[in-house]
């Protein structure tokens, strides 16, 4: 199974997954890691962990249907079988949707279906919630709403400031996101030998 990881900015949680895959602890390989920014520090994690990176922008295509057009020539390239969203911060298309279906996962900083979208953490932490959450599921056509694989509750803290809550939910993301990885691949893998 060849695995992509999308992700935009820094990529702790493309590090977290690349990780598990380096120590066997996922099956499958990391083939390759797609961002759609090209100075993004994600960018520099995947060199030290020898993934290959490629990168470009909407706005170098000329348009969300050329861009995804061009993503869908690069997986096919990269003969990848399956994709792991990691902080990619763009909708995915119906262009990636339709040949990947149900073969790409999100992570999401908030115990769905709560706060779906951007800007999640700190919509929960200024809502005065005594808790927030992180969910791990597969993507669809809507906005964070496709079958949930896996969720853990994160505590808001009464002491807490965004800052703190932010370094909490990325802490749960790096455990759950790589466990949920793991048991959707080990299923997909198992599915396929039958």
């Amino acid at each position: 199974m060849r695995v992509a990881v999308f992700a935009s900015g820094n990529g702790t949680n493309f590090e977290a997954l690349a990780q598990h895959f380096q120590d066997g602890d996922i099956p499958g390989e990391l083939a390759l890691l797609f961002c759609n920014h090209p100075d993004a520090p994600v960018m520099k994690r995947a060199q030290r962990f020898g993934v290959p990176a490629e990168s470009f922008t909407v706005k170098s295509c000329g348009g969300k249907q050329p861009y995804e057009e061009r993503l869908l020539k690069l997986l096919q390239q990269y003969q990848i079988d399956f994709i792991a969203l990691a902080g990619y911060l763009r909708v995915v298309g119906p262009t990636i949707l339709d040949h990947y279906d149900h073969r790409i996962v999100n992570l999401h900083p908030a115990w769905l279906p709560e706060y779906p979208g951007l800007h999640s953490i700190e919509r929960a932490f200024n809502d005065h919630r005594t808790q927030t959450g992180v969910t791990v599921h597969y993507i669809d056509s809507g906005l964070d709403s496709g079958p949930i694989i896996a969720q853990k509750r994160v505590p808001i803290l009464p002491n807490d400031s965004e800052e703190t809550l932010e370094a909490r939910v990325h802490e749960t993301e790096h455990r759950l996101y790589p466990a949920a990885v793991k048991k959707v691949l080990t299923a997909l893998a198992a599915k396929e030998k039958d």
